[in-house]
């Protein structure tokens, strides 16, 4: 009885035994077939400098293609731009000699007229040359005798040259007109009309030569520089009108027209400058002031894509192109668009494209993984 018990109890045994090693055969059978089968669903073929991700009939779960839209846009260009001096109604006063300081008149954004004294500077070469301008005046009037043949020319040419001087060293024409005598001491005067920008001079400061003293500035004119982007570049140019508004005058619209377009473009936002001469009643403008520009412009089109279809990564972003082969991984350059949920595409896609929309990070993991040797 007890060997047949033992009998029975070994078989059980080795029953177990078996059906444990078959389950663990199913299980190893089904995860290798698994792996095995992920090469079959998804790929990355590269062909002719190019990678082009394969997928199954099915694709990705949930992943969804839209196509990329072409849609109107109006006339109007807006964009936002900032206010600024014009670089031709700007001045400085700037010391061509060695000395000091004496005297001011002016403190900064005082309103100065043309030819006002400003700043009074003290210096050796001021009588030096003065005293060369009045030598060569006296003897020119010598050289008028009739006794002295040739001497006029040569002595007339001797005062236009301490004359040339005297205005290089600084000296506005009156003023040389009015000497008397050599004086140490020279009134430098404003060479605009306008507003004290900036103010450098201090009463007993030396100075050296290229020493900027005043900076003046006139805000009758005024620019506003203001961004476009490069697929609107085609819609402006030169002497177009434009309008500005600030938030500071919401109820006033300021008019002018487009005077310069810059040559370069920003190589990361895909945009460059475009320059506006603003007529500025009131001088309400300011310096660094914001506006909002206007532009009529002929009516033109823009490309929109779901925000959902771009994937950020690394760099910049990205998109699944739907092609023949598969998709194809794009850099686009965007920009916000006015429809929620969506951008506009400034370059990378062309109009009736498909591109991934749903589940587009999966297929960017998966582009990732298998493009790393993962896979």
């Amino acid at each position: 009885m007890t060997t047949g018990r033992s009998r029975c109890l070994l078989a059980a045994a080795l029953a177990a035994v078996t059906a444990f090693q078959l389950a663990g055969c199913d299980r190893s059978s089904s995860s290798r077939a698994a792996v095995n089968s992920t090469p079959a669903i998804a790929r990355l073929v590269r062909q002719d400098g190019s990678a082009v991700l394969e997928l199954g009939p099915g694709g990705l779960p949930g992943m969804t293609v839209v196509g990329v839209r072409k849609v109107a846009i109006s006339g109007i260009l807006e964009t936002t731009g900032r206010v600024t001096f014009d670089e031709q109604r700007v001045a400085s006063i700037v010391s061509r000699v060695a000395g000091r300081i004496e005297q001011t008149r002016a403190v900064q954004w005082d309103s100065v007229r043309r030819g006002e004294p400003i700043v009074k500077l003290y210096s050796p070469d001021f009588m030096t040359a003065e005293a060369e301008y009045l030598q060569a005046q006296e003897t020119r009037r010598v050289s008028a005798a009739p006794a002295v043949a040739g001497g006029q020319q040569i002595a007339a040419a001797m005062v236009e040259a301490a004359r040339r001087k005297l205005e290089l060293l600084g000296m506005e024409p009156a003023d040389v007109a009015a000497l008397r005598a050599p004086s140490p001491t020279v009134w430098m005067r404003a060479p605009i009309s306008g507003t004290v920008l900036k103010n450098q001079a201090r009463v007993g400061m030396a100075v050296n030569p290229g020493d900027v003293l005043y900076q003046l500035g006139t805000l009758g004119d005024v620019w506003i520089v203001a961004d476009i982007y490069e697929v609107d570049l085609a819609r402006v140019h030169l002497g177009q009108t434009m309008e500005a508004v600030t938030t500071a005058f919401p109820g006033e619209v300021f008019r002018g027209v487009i005077s310069r377009i810059s040559p370069d473009i920003d190589p990361n936002t895909h945009t460059l400058e475009i320059r506006c001469t603003i007529r500025n009643p009131g001088l309400k403008l300011k310096p660094q002031m914001l506006a909002t520009v206007r532009i009529v412009t002929s009516p033109s089109y823009a490309l929109v894509v779901p925000q959902e279809a771009l994937v950020f990564d690394t760099d910049g972003y990205y998109a699944y192109v739907k092609t023949s082969r598969g998709f194809e991984r794009r850099r686009v350059t965007v920009e916000a668009w006015h429809e929620r949920g969506a951008s506009r595409v400034l370059s990378g896609l062309n109009a009736g494209e498909q591109v991934v929309a749903a589940e587009s990070l999966q297929v960017n993991s998966l582009w990732h993984r298998m493009a790393g040797g993962n896979w």
